[in-house]
């Protein structure tokens, strides 16, 4: 009886392997046109899988071909110039090839060889996006019984498993066992039949009865001994692989937007755009940091995702209140060493001059020594006051980092230096 297997579920994409190989072999080339992608597109477009285009000669695979010189027999079809001994010029350059000579660039004669290009899909582009970010300065500190992270740890072999956790060598391993345990006992009283048969076949005198005893003896204890299988279902053993929890962090990260009547339309919308990029970050990364939304003008005030984002309110300009309201959030909820506590704030910087000494004063004697990275964005290119005394901070708090952003093409190169990895501590 064959086996039937069911491959219904694979669909039409039966080489989902050779991709995976493929993705693995050309990271960096992926990386690299991923993030020239991301720079000609919308935050609405920002998910989408996309057509990656990779240069002929990065995909180019290594052939054997003839060099110059040697001696070799060529048929010219349509040779009217050449007869059988004459000797032919060695071309000009060197060994040949075909195509152009680079990517995008025409043969002599016309012909050549496009840059290969292919598509990938939504969650192959975020990962390569989002690949090498990270919130800085993480750092786990207890396991969270809500919702713990979980890792794969081996644990053995069971009898019953997914195919592709079959491990060969110990399968054989149990089959061996099984075929001696089984057929151990058999072999042996078949070598002692056999002896006995050669035994009466040597005997010329041998009564025949005896004979064809010992020919039947033989031959039971042979099918007995071709019973036993080599291989058994029963004798298949799988990797076994069990959930364990692992250290998990619990987080925040405070978004501040100004919304003032100096924020216009556009600068606004500069600000939305960075932290819906951030937002999407944290939920593709770190699904269980909670995110506390704060807008203000005049004042400040705790506003839901959607208001945030939506609403188009606006006023005077004092920053230190949502600097205040953030402090006050941070003691009545996420006090104690298990948080680890992030801000991000955007605005153009317009401010009064004492408060943005306030807001100095806040951010470096109260709001610093709780948070593990605090990132300001200025969606204005003048250096306003509140630029000014921020920037008296940045060179005596490294968690603290402060970017400009003025065009739509600017959010995406500013976040990633904001977010590397690299920049990270302990994780």
């Amino acid at each position: 009886m064959h086996p039937i297997i069911d491959r219904r579920l694979a669909g039409k994409n039966k080489s989902i392997g050779n991709r995976e190989r493929f993705l693995r072999r050309y990271r960096e080339q992926i990386r690299d046109a991923v993030r020239k992608a991301v720079g000609n597109r919308s935050l609405h477009t920002i998910e989408d899988g996309a057509d990656i285009t990779l240069p002929r000669k990065d995909v180019s695979e290594p052939v054997f071909q003839h060099g110059p010189g040697g001696r070799r027999e060529l048929v010219h079809p349509g040779n009217q110039d050449y007869v059988r001994g004459d000797r032919l010029p060695r071309p000009a350059g060197g060994s040949g090839g075909s195509g152009g000579s680079g990517a995008g660039e025409a043969a002599p004669d016309g012909h050549g060889e496009d840059d290969f290009t292919f598509r990938i899909t939504r969650e192959e582009f975020m990962h390569y996006f989002f690949e090498d970010l990270a919130l800085p300065r993480w750092i786990r500190t207890q396991l969270l019984a809500d919702a713990p992270e979980w890792k794969m740890r081996r644990a053995g072999f069971v009898a019953e498993g997914n195919p592709t956790s079959l491990h060969v060598v110990r399968s054989m391993r149990v089959a061996l066992g099984r075929r001696i345990a089984m057929g151990g006992e058999a072999r042996r009283q078949l070598r002692q039949a056999q002896v006995h048969l050669a035994g009466l076949e040597a005997l010329a005198d041998a009564p025949s009865p005896d004979l064809a005893r010992a020919r039947d003896e033989v031959e039971a204890l042979t099918r007995r001994v071709a019973r036993v299988p080599f291989l058994d279902p029963f004798d298949l053993r799988y990797r076994h692989r069990v959930r364990e929890p692992v250290p998990n962090s619990k987080a925040v990260m405070f978004c501040l937007m100004d919304v003032s009547g100096s924020m216009d339309e556009a600068r606004k919308d500069l600000a939305k755009r960075f932290f819906i990029l951030l937002y999407l970050f944290l939920s593709k990364h770190y699904q269980h940091t909670e995110v506390v939304f704060i807008r203000h003008h005049t004042q400040a005030a705790e506003v839901p995702e959607e208001e945030f984002f939506h609403a188009t309110e606006s006023g005077g300009t004092v920053v230190s209140s949502a600097l205040t309201l953030m402090h006050d959030i941070i003691g009545d909820r996420y006090m104690g060493a298990a948080w680890n506590i992030y801000g991000a704030q955007a605005s153009d910087g317009d401010n009064w001059q004492q408060d943005s000494l306030k807001c100095r004063e806040l951010l470096e004697n109260r709001l610093l020594p709780l948070v593990r990275y605090f990132a300001y964005v200025q969606v204005a290119d003048e250096d306003q006051n509140l630029w000014e005394e921020y920037n008296r901070v940045r060179h005596a708090h490294p968690h603290f980092a402060m970017q400009k952003i003025v065009t739509p093409q600017q959010i995406f190169p500013v976040f990633r230096d904001l977010f590397r990895k690299a920049s990270a501590g302990t994780t």
